[in-house]
């Protein structure tokens, strides 16, 4: 018994010293990735203004000069690489790092050239088949969501694993109008999935989202608006909102899909919903008017708070509030019991009603301008408020 003492001690030590060597590998993994794409943004810079793979402005741009769009490709490389010769490759993996490529070279092709949107989307159903296919990773069962108990997709599998896919990367695009907007949702996003892989024990996928948490962190460095930087140096480019939309997917497929280390796939939806719903609402108004779902025009929610008198990096730090929010608030839910039936309909809720504020600009820019007022104190009204049905400024 005398020993008991000394050995509970050791154990307790014990506990502590590996504590502590997972927190400094996870503050270095952090580092490395930060400061790696950083210095490859700058080391892509040269070549990016060799070859023309810039943004110029015009049209509904408001950059004054051309802009590099290397940040995605550089949160690619400072990723996949370091992934290549530090960790196993394992099948999931594999179809991860094809996807990639697949989109990283078409969203490259489309900086360039102005790819249609036709081609795109082939591209991403190629990708997504690639994670499927090469990696199996897929969505498989969709938990209770309607109280029905497991539902079970079975030959819905792989075509509903592609929607998905496809979706949350065109989602992730449309949100990339904005300086910082689309790095700081794919962040929320990675921060959540993070939360959530530590909570279920995948020690596997916590490491790898850090790593890619880093690089983005890195990216919006850079992209951010700064008071002592007034514009982005740097963009994000196709083929980094297609990458991070990619491996958001694939993680959320990998956390929800895993018996071992089980999270209802129900959760999944809430950790980016802001521009998940806002990507939903723009088709549906779109296919309404006749036109392609993936028509550029200004109807966007972060275009429609640019309306109602927020600055665009107040736009970014709102959607980033919203958006943990709701992931939280649904984390919450789940360890509070509520029936996991309930989480699609306020989802759906949510949609809904967005869609009908947005429909017409002066009440989606009414309500963003209260809150503007609201947390700013400002009582200046937003200019060029209207009442019209939103129309597209292509």
């Amino acid at each position: 018994m005398s020993g008991a003492g000394p050995l509970a001690n050791r154990r307790q030590l014990t506990l502590r010293g590996e504590r502590l060597v997972l927190l400094m590998k996870t503050a270095l993994e952090l580092l490395g990735s930060f400061s790696g794409v950083i210095a490859l943004i700058y080391l892509l810079d040269p070549l990016a203004r060799r070859i023309g793979l810039l943004d110029y402005p015009g049209g509904r741009k408001d950059h004054a000069a051309p802009t590099p769009v290397t940040g995605g490709l550089a949160i690619a490389l400072g990723t996949m690489i370091p992934a290549l010769l530090l960790t196993e490759v394992t099948p999931q993996l594999l179809g991860l790092g094809l996807a990639a490529v697949v989109l990283i070279i078409t969203g490259v092709i489309d900086d360039l050239k102005d790819l249609r949107w036709q081609y795109r989307i082939l591209a991403q159903v190629g990708a997504a088949l690639c994670i499927v296919l090469v990696g199996g990773v897929k969505v498989e069962a969709i938990g209770p969501v309607f109280g029905l108990g497991q539902m079970a997709l079975g030959s819905l599998s792989i075509p509903f694993t592609v929607l998905a896919t496809v979706g949350l990367i065109n989602a992730l695009n449309m949100a990339d109008g904005l300086d910082g907007l689309a790095g700081s949702m794919a962040l929320c996003a990675l921060g959540m999935l993070i939360a959530g892989s530590i909570y279920s024990g995948n020690s596997e996928l916590t490491h790898g989202l850090t790593v890619l948490a880093g690089a983005v962190a890195g990216f919006l460095a850079l992209n951010m608006r700064t008071p002592w930087r007034k514009r982005a140096y740097v963009f994000l480019g196709n083929s980094g909102s297609a990458y991070l939309g990619l491996v958001i997917a694939w993680a959320a497929f990998r956390l929800t899909q895993n018996p071992e280390h089980p999270v209802t796939p129900v959760l999944a939806p809430f950790l980016i919903a802001p521009p998940v719903i806002d990507c939903l609402v723009l088709i549906v108004k779109r296919l309404r008017q006749g036109r392609s779902p993936f028509a550029a025009d200004r109807t966007h929610a972060h275009h429609l708070m640019l309306d109602a008198g927020f600055t665009p990096t107040g736009v970014v730090l709102t959607m980033v509030a919203v958006s943990c929010s709701l992931g939280l608030l649904a984390g919450l839910a789940l360890l509070a019991n509520v029936p996991i039936a309930a989480f699609a309909p306020v989802y759906l809720l949510i949609t809904v009603v967005w869609l009908w504020l947005s429909v017409r600009a002066g009440r989606a820019t009414a309500l963003f301008a209260a809150m503007r007022r609201l947390v700013t104190g400002d009582a200046r009204p937003a200019p060029a408020k209207t009442d019209r049905v939103v129309e597209p400024v292509d």
